[in-house]
């Protein structure tokens, strides 16, 4: 049973069913946690890498979590097992610095990809991650065309098999030096490109908080072309608390006031010795 359960169970034993009965017994269990939307909470594995994927799912499933991700298809069956999804896939193959944006490249990935595509749909997992690659000296326009040209044939794919495409947006002045989509516009401009609601942005609130800043904004400007976002905090890529820089409660809510009804996932590495504990910590803090 969810935190979340739990807490709607309990406040009906104990006489909440008036205030359920009133407005409803979801929004009654909201105001008993202090939330007024509901976070869709992931997080991803290789930031619990000392963890068993099957102690993570049972450890995960009492702090709320519903999804770890990152994972390949001889993983989801456990994630099925504990009543959990896997909401970005990728494959085993996958690489960040060998992308769509050189046709070199194309051949190999369209063949991975065809079949990651029709493996996510048969384990109903959502989405699958794909990356623009470094530069190489690819210029940043002749990059997109190329990436739209590579990924048409695997979008429509995805669109036959119900299947998100997401390029992540990562930042190329730390963590990945020379990866080409590394700014917001540059990646929406690229989804414009490619035209399908199939084809959509892995927003990184820590890359691109690293490499651009202004993230409310950047959210509410770009939104429509965002589904799904990542966690992390600044500097450091850290625990998301008061520690660092950023408001998270504040950028979760502008996210929610978008409509957006994808999942947040936690990509931060634990500090603490209680890892579990940790990512407890950036749920609540994401529960707004």
């Amino acid at each position: 049973m969810t935190r979340r359960k739990a807490i709607k169970s309990a406040a009906l034993t104990l006489g909440a069913a008036s205030i359920a009965g009133a407005i409803g017994a979801t929004e009654a269990a909201d105001q008993l946690v202090g939330t007024q939307y509901k976070t869709n909470h992931s997080t991803c594995k290789w930031c619990y890498s000392g963890i068993p994927l099957e102690e993570l799912c049972e450890r995960g499933q009492d702090i709320g979590l519903q999804s770890i991700e990152l994972l390949t298809v001889d993983d989801w069956p456990t994630l099925k097992k504990y009543g959990m999804t896997c909401a970005m896939g990728t494959h085993k193959d996958f690489s960040i610095e060998i992308g769509w944006n050189d046709p070199k490249n194309h051949g190999v990935m369209q063949e991975q990809y065809k079949k990651v595509i029709r493996d996510a749909a048969d384990h109903d997992v959502k989405n699958v991650i794909v990356m623009s690659g470094n530069r190489r000296m690819i210029s940043d326009f002749d990059g997109m065309i190329n990436c739209a040209v590579g990924l048409r044939p695997m979008v429509k794919l995805a669109e036959e098999a119900g299947v998100t495409l997401q390029m992540e947006l990562l930042n190329s002045k730390v963590n990945h030096p020379d990866y080409m989509c590394d700014k917001t516009p540059w990646g929406a401009a690229l989804a414009e490109m490619i035209g399908s609601p199939n084809f959509q942005l892995l927003y990184d609130i820590y890359h691109m908080q690293v490499m651009e800043g202004d993230v409310i904004d950047t959210v509410k400007k770009y939104h429509e072309y965002i589904g799904h976002y990542h966690t992390g905090g600044v500097p450091g890529r850290n625990e998301i608390n008061d520690s660092q820089e950023l408001n998270y409660p504040a950028i979760i809510r502008a996210i929610h006031e978008t409509g957006f009804t994808g999942f947040v996932a936690q990509e931060f590495i634990p500090t603490y010795d209680d890892k579990i504990k940790a990512l407890k910590e950036g749920i609540d803090i994401c529960s707004v």
